[in-house]
């Protein structure tokens, strides 16, 4: 029989490496501040996408047209209600910037690295994945025409967003499935591919918590993101009642989180880049919460 405690740190062990790198994001910014500026996020999240993409068998994508319903309506949640819900919340913070930043989280498709946390909850990746490109796909049609309905006078280049997905989200993962299609990978290279992807969603966390910089009018900016967190969970289990184990842990994660990079893209793109600030507290939020709750599931597979 183990130690207890021993157990407890390797179920938990991805969340121990997130709270690190969160901390050493926010001691350490002036390096990492050179890394996000010469295009660190999307390197990052280039290597994610094609890690975490490894782990979808070709076996698993054939089985996506049965799951149509629960893949449809994780996405009619995330195009609707999450919107709505960051709006809300949005309205606790006074207007600028900062509100602006927080009402842009809902519209983002769901997280790249909600992949990489399916995976380490023994979830259904390849339903994941089917999230990520429907709920990018909506994200890039909608988000500018609900954003000119939150603020007037503004406008999206949606083109621009397109091509910017494509590269960091839709080639690497295209790539990592069709190379699952054309070679049977070992054992130990998928053991490599899902480090990556735990030590890719580190990097990320470092390089967004760099970014923040604590004062007392981002009281309200974390409690609106807490709330949005949370209610984002609560409408993933219940969408995911009824769905089978693989599906539910799938399904949770997929629509609790949000991409923070690409909602901090869109922050900008409508608002000025003063309006991205509070996505580097909702990043840290969101991984640390997928991942705790990734390990959580794991270790109660059973009952989750």
């Amino acid at each position: 029989m183990g130690h207890p405690g021993r157990q407890v740190i390797s179920e938990y062990r991805e969340l121990v490496l997130v709270a690190l790198a969160a901390a050493l994001g926010l001691i350490v910014q002036s390096p990492l501040h050179w890394v996000v500026r010469h295009q660190g996020i999307d390197v990052f999240l280039v290597i994610l996408v094609f890690s975490t993409s490894l782990s979808i068998a070709p076996r698993s994508l054939r089985q996506l047209p049965s799951a149509w319903r629960q893949i449809g309506l994780a996405l009619m949640v995330g195009i609707t209600l999450l919107p709505a819900l960051s709006w809300l919340m949005a309205q606790m913070v006074a207007p600028g910037p900062l509100r602006d930043g927080v009402s842009t989280i809902g519209l983002a498709p769901c997280e790249v690295a909600s992949i990489a946390t399916t995976a380490m909850a023994g979830g259904d990746v390849a339903l994941a994945g089917g999230v990520l490109i429907g709920s990018t796909l909506l994200t890039v049609v909608l988000a500018g025409p609900v954003l000119a309905v939150e603020a007037t006078g503004t406008s999206l280049d949606p083109w621009h967003i397109l091509l910017n997905l494509l590269g960091i989200v839709g080639a690497p993962l295209a790539a990592g499935v069709l190379l699952r299609f054309v070679v049977t990978l070992p054992d130990r290279l998928d053991g490599l591919a899902s480090a990556t992807s735990t030590l890719s969603v580190a990097v990320l966390v470092a390089l967004v918590a760099a970014q923040v910089h604590f004062a007392t009018t981002y009281l309200l900016v974390l409690a609106a993101i807490v709330l949005f967190l949370l209610g984002s969970a609560a409408l993933g289990l219940l969408v995911r009642r009824g769905a089978p184990p693989g599906a539910k842990r799938a399904l949770l994660l997929t629509i609790s989180m949000r991409d923070f990079a690409i909602a901090a893209g869109l922050a900008t793109a409508a608002f000025g880049a003063r309006a991205a600030a509070p996505l580097g507290l909702y990043g840290i939020a969101v991984l640390v919460w997928g991942t705790g709750s990734a390990g959580f599931m794991r270790a109660r597979k059973a009952n989750y």
